[in-house]
């Protein structure tokens, strides 16, 4: 069931999101060589407690998992796309890890994320993988118009990952957020214009383009999270936003 949202909500939203974005910065200023998952996502909590916030995921049971989810981030590394815990692990000159957060904030959730590069030994290839996930965000967003389509969104994502020839995960979605962190509708990163749910004023999604070098397909691994079946790069970027008569509203930005 959609579930819109009214003027006063979204601007509530917009605060909790801006108060998110402020987070999200400070933890990636903190993504370096050296630096444990765990140690990010005792920061992250800290940080959104101060903030006068409760952290969305902690707690949290997603559809396919069969235990709730027990940290406040998810720092997905390399070829490993969405839902990994933070470990013990400490981040490596060369790799990429996903951060996703989202926090509940005056009883409204808001969800983002960002691909980090970790240092200076990161290839050409994972950086333009990172540029393309964060491109096909900025195109899906700017699809979002009152109107449009689900569609429509999903196409210009997924012809934006096409022309620079990686890959969709087709399985990995967006979706409906606010009063809770999954809602309807699914949000898809592939699709054909004007076709699906049309978008309308009071709507808030979260787009997530979920990328991979090679392949489309996935696989979940014994920690519920899931990653490339070839094991190759996977990156992710995500911004929570609201569907206005004036255009889309970008409710995570800073």
């Amino acid at each position: 069931m959609i579930r819109l949202k009214t003027q006063k909500q979204i601007h509530d939203l917009r605060e909790g999101g801006k108060r998110l974005a402020h987070i999200l910065e400070t933890i990636r200023e903190n993504t370096k060589p050296g630096i444990s998952l765990l140690s990010l996502d005792e920061l992250a909590e800290q940080l959104i407690r101060k903030a006068g916030g409760e952290p969305a995921f902690k707690g949290y049971t997603p559809s396919a998992a069969t235990k709730a989810y027990p940290n406040t981030l998810c720092t997905s590394v390399n070829d490993v796309a969405v839902h990994e815990h933070p470990t013990a692990y400490h981040l490596k000159d060369g790799d990429i890890v996903s951060i996703d957060i989202g926090m509940r904030y005056n009883g409204l959730i808001t969800d983002m994320a960002i691909t980090v590069p970790i240092g200076k030994r990161v290839t050409k290839r994972a950086y333009e993988l990172i540029d393309t996930a964060r491109r096909a965000l900025e195109m899906g967003m700017s699809a979002a118009e009152s109107g449009n389509t689900l569609g429509d969104i999903g196409y210009v994502i997924e012809q934006c990952v096409r022309e620079a020839r990686f890959k969709v995960l087709k399985e990995l979605t967006g979706h409906g957020v606010g009063f809770e962190l999954h809602e309807d509708p699914y949000v898809f990163n592939t699709g054909k214009p004007g076709t699906g749910m049309t978008l309308e004023t009071g709507l808030v999604i979260a787009i997530e383009p979920i990328i991979a070098e090679h392949t489309e397909r996935i696989v979940q691994r014994s920690d519920e999270s899931f990653a490339t079946a070839d094991g190759s790069l996977a990156a992710h970027f995500e911004h929570s936003l609201a569907i206005t008569e004036k255009g889309p509203l970008l409710l995570t930005a800073l």
